[in-house]
C-alpha cells in the first residue's frame, strides 16, 4: 500500500491511502488519524489500512478523492527520529581523495551516520528556504526506510522485519558551512536544515522484485531546472543496506516508531550515472580537471527528485521544489 498526509489535522497531518497510479487517495478515518499514530500500532492497523488499500484500488471505497500534490505534506510531517547514513561508498571515497584523504579501513565495517534534522520536513511540493546562496545550497537524493518500534541492539536480521515503509528523501545541505561545523569535531547543525519528503511512503512489497536484501534495486533520478543530473543504481555499490543500518541505529538505543533511517547519497563507482547532489558532481569535476566547474544552487532553481519501475511508472511520486530566499523575522 501507499500512505500520504495531507496538510490538514494539525501539525501531524492527517493520513491518507493513495492509490497505487498516485491518482486517487481516501482518508484512514476511523483506522488512523495521523501515519505516525498508525506506526505506533502497526501491526493491529496495519491490515486495515491494507484492506482500505485494495478497496481503494478496485474502485470500491467510499470517499475517494483526486490526489493534489499541493495539497500533500511530508508522509510524516516531523518524526521522533530521522537518522542518516552514508552508505554509499563510492561517495565518500571520491569526496575524501579530492582533498587528499583516504578511506579509513573502519568504514567498511562500520557504518556512517549522524542524527539529522527530524522536528519539521517539507512536503513534496514545498519550497526549500534558505536565507544566503552563499551557504552553498545542496540536494541529497535518497532513500529512507520507516520502521515500527525497534528493541535495543537488534541484529540486522531482526532490524529486516521492524522496516515497514520506504520512501524518498531530499537532504538539504549547505556545503559552505560544513567545513567550520565538522572542524568544531561535534557533527552537522546549521549545515543540515530541514529536508523534503517523497509525496507517499510504500509498504516494501509495493517494490516487488526491487526490494531484495534490504535494499531498493532501481535508479533514482534527478533533475535540475527540468535537465536530467543523474541516476545512479540503488542497488549497487551500497556498501551497508537498510537492515543494517537500521541495527547500527539501535545498538546502543532502541527506535521509537515512526523513526526514519537514510541511505546517503546515491552514487556508484560509474560516474557515467550522474550524481546526486552537486557536492558529488563538483568532486567529480575536481578530480578530472582540477578544479570544480559546476556550481551549487541559486534561488529560483528547481530539483526533481522521482524513482520509476521498470515499466516506468512513479512509485513515490516526485520531490519537485524550489530553491527560495527566506525573510528574516
Amino acid at each position: 500500500m501507499k500512505l500520504g498526509s495531507l496538510k490538514e489535522g494539525g501539525r501531524d497531518g492527517t493520513l491518507i491511502v493513495v492509490s497505487r497510479d498516485l491518482t486517487r487517495a481516501v482518508r484512514a478515518a476511523g483506522i488512523a488519524a495521523t501515519l505516525q499514530q498508525a506506526l505506533e500500532d502497526w501491526s493491529n492497523l496495519a491490515p486495515r489500512l491494507n484492506a482500505l488499500s485494495e478497496r481503494l484500488n478496485a474502485g470500491t471505497v467510499e470517499g475517494e478523492f483526486a490526489v493534489d500534490m499541493q495539497a500533500l505534506a511530508a508522509p510524516l510531517p516531523r518524526a521522533y527520529e530521522f537518522v542518516d547514513g552514508s552508505a554509499y561508498l563510492p561517495h565518500v571515497a571520491r569526496v575524501r581523495k579530492a582533498r587528499g584523504a583516504e578511506v579509513p579501513e573502519s568504514f567498511y565495517t562500520d557504518p556512517l551516520m549522524y542524527q539529522a534534522t527530524s522536528a519539521g520536513f517539507y512536503g513534496p511540493r514545498d519550497a526549500v528556504k534558505v536565507i544566503s546562496e552563499d551557504y552553498g545550497i545542496d540536494l541529497e537524493a535518497e532513500i529512507v526506510v520507516i520502521t515500527d518500534d525497534v528493541p535495543m541492539a537488534v541484529t540486522p536480521e531482526q532490524a529486516a522485519g521492524h522496516i515497514q515503509l520506504v520512501g524518498l528523501v531530499n537532504d538539504v545541505s549547505l556545503r559552505n558551512l560544513i567545513p567550520g561545523e565538522l572542524a568544531k569535531g561535534f557533527g552537522f547543525l546549521q549545515s543540515k536544515p530541514r529536508s523534503a519528503l517523497s509525496p507517499v511512503f510504500v509498504t516494501p512489497d509495493e517494490l516487488g522484485a526491487a526490494w531484495q536484501d534490504s535494499k531498493v534495486h532501481l535508479p533514482l533520478v534527478t533533475h535540475i531546472n527540468g535537465k536530467w543530473f543523474g541516476a545512479p543504481e540503488a542497488g549497487v555499490d551500497m556498501q551497508f543496506n537498510f537492515a543494517q543500518l537500521v541495527a547500527h541505529a539501535a545498538k546502543t538505543r532502541p527506535l521509537s516508531a515512526g523513526a526514519i533511517v537514510g541511505s546517503g547519497t546515491i552514487a556508484n563507482e560509474d560516474t557515467a550515472l550522474g550524481a546526486s547532489c552537486f557536492a558529488e558532481q563538483r568532486t567529480v569535476e575536481t578530480l578530472r580537471d582540477g578544479k570544480p566547474s559546476t556550481s551549487f544552487m541559486s534561488f529560483g532553481d528547481v530539483v526533481h527528485i522521482e524513482m520509476l519501475d521498470r515499466d516506468g511508472v512513479s512509485i513515490f511520486g516526485a520531490i519537485e521544489q524550489r530553491i527560495e530566499q527566506a525573510s528574516r523575522p
